[in-house]
């Protein structure tokens, strides 16, 4: 899969040559250090990210006239130097024109979930957490649900982003679908993490738990409050206390940027903590010498190890690491493709795959492919593998492990069969 997937962090971290969150306080100042005076000219800046022509991929300094790019007027999202590259380009892009209309609007509101906006306030869950199948499930628990989305509707941030934007303000109908599928993506993290303690039948009610988001970045860290992952203790009213602690090389600096406990989480919360560093040298210097605890629950958000080999090189010691230990694992990716080759790789390194689908909690927010905008959006953690220790093929004695216990469906796929095709993950 094509890399570089930018939301709305990304631009800010990079085309606005900015390395922290202090650098833009959304509350507070625009940054004039970075040529930004207004509303209108930090919507610019984001806008110039992703100004090339989809035909032929200039950019706007190579054009004569760098203001002779101009967008589709359908999508408001892909540009083009001129009517000879749109008509040349346009029996592609019409196959994702509508879609990436949806990528340009969600770009935008994003905005949204920086200024606080997003996501709205939320209550405790009124079902069992193994009740709640779906987005569709989650969004009926929500009480008083039209009138929190007319709010931020109605809202002073809403109303400056489209006196700024540079487009016209889109019908509140399309705005409210905005907003559910930027609350999908924010809250697509706790409920994926939720999901991995139910594949794994681990109780946040019967004790205090440690999960480990391993391989985080600014994705996962750029602006995290401290209440970020508080809906798991909506889904788990009265559970025992929970850890989330960040790792990661390029975790950002922020309130999350604290030392990890040593002693169980407090009872009824989420705490949030994070080690700046590679995962194998955090267990080393932090778990092994009980400065941290061992996790229940380890979760890799998109992790990439499949996209080249120098990132599978970095990601060997950790993945040997999590098979060796036998810790419960959940990772997510963005595409069938994805999934296919990383299953091959961890096929390859004989760890237990004990299954893989669809996750029901991936976000609905599509996601344009930055470097070719002319392909299917892809959506963040849209499957999942669980993976535990070694395979059975690797253990001597290994097949009486085929059919464990706990009702998982037993025994990974081979290499040529996870490369084929995508098959149901659990009974």
């Amino acid at each position: 899969m094509d890399s570089n997937v930018p939301g709305l962090s990304h631009v800010i971290l990079q085309k606005l040559n900015m390395k922290t969150y202090e650098d833009y306080n959304l509350g507070g100042k625009i940054g004039s250090d970075f040529g930004i005076r207004t509303y209108f000219d930090m919507f610019q800046k984001m806008e110039d990210t992703f100004k090339f022509c989809a035909e032929c991929k200039k950019l706007p300094d190579a054009l004569p006239d760098p203001k002779s790019l101009r967008r589709c007027k359908r999508c408001q999202n892909v540009y083009y130097c001129g009517v000879a590259c749109q008509r040349a380009n346009w029996p592609l892009h019409k196959k994702f024109c509508k879609k990436l209309k949806l990528v340009a609007l969600d770009r935008l509101v994003e905005w949204l979930v920086f200024t606080g906006d997003i996501p709205f306030p939320t209550e405790n869950w009124t079902k069992p957490a193994q009740d709640v199948e779906s987005w569709e499930d989650w969004f009926a628990m929500q009480g008083q649900l039209e009138e929190k989305l007319g709010a931020i509707l109605a809202g002073r941030y809403m109303t400056l982003l489209w006196a700024n934007a540079g487009k016209p303000r889109p019908e509140d109908g399309e705005l409210r679908e905005s907003i559910r599928r930027l609350v999908t993506d924010f809250h697509s993290r706790p409920l994926t993490i939720s999901l991995g303690l139910r594949l794994f039948s681990i109780d946040p009610l019967a004790k205090a738990l440690t999960v480990h988001v391993v391989g985080a970045s600014h994705v996962e860290t750029l602006n995290t409050r401290l209440t970020d992952y508080d809906e798991l203790t909506r889904m788990f009213p009265g559970h025992r206390g929970m850890e989330l602690v960040m790792v990661g090389v390029d975790v950002v600096n922020g309130p999350i940027m604290r030392p990890p406990l040593a002693t169980p989480a407090p009872r009824g919360r989420v705490y949030l903590s994070s080690y700046k560093g590679l995962y194998h040298d955090f267990w080393e210097s932090h778990v092994e010498t009980k400065l941290a605890a061992r996790p229940d629950l380890v979760v890799g958000f998109h992790p990439g190890f499949h996209a080249c080999p120098d990132l599978l090189a970095g990601w060997l010691p950790t993945l040997l690491l999590l098979r060796d230990y036998r810790l419960p694992v959940l990772f997510t990716v963005y595409s069938e493709q994805e999934l296919k080759s990383s299953l091959q790789i961890l096929v390859e390194l004989e760890m237990h795959i004990m299954g893989y689908a669809t996750n029901p909690f991936a976000s609905l927010r599509p996601e344009q492919v930055y470097s070719s905008p002319n392909k299917a959006p892809v959506y963040c953690s849209s499957y999942y593998i669980a993976l535990l220790g070694l395979a059975a093929s690797a253990v001597p004695g290994g097949e009486e492990l085929e059919e464990d216990d706990d009702g998982w469906w037993g025994g990974e796929p081979s290499a040529a069969s996870a490369a084929e095709g995508i098959t149901p993950g659990l009974g």
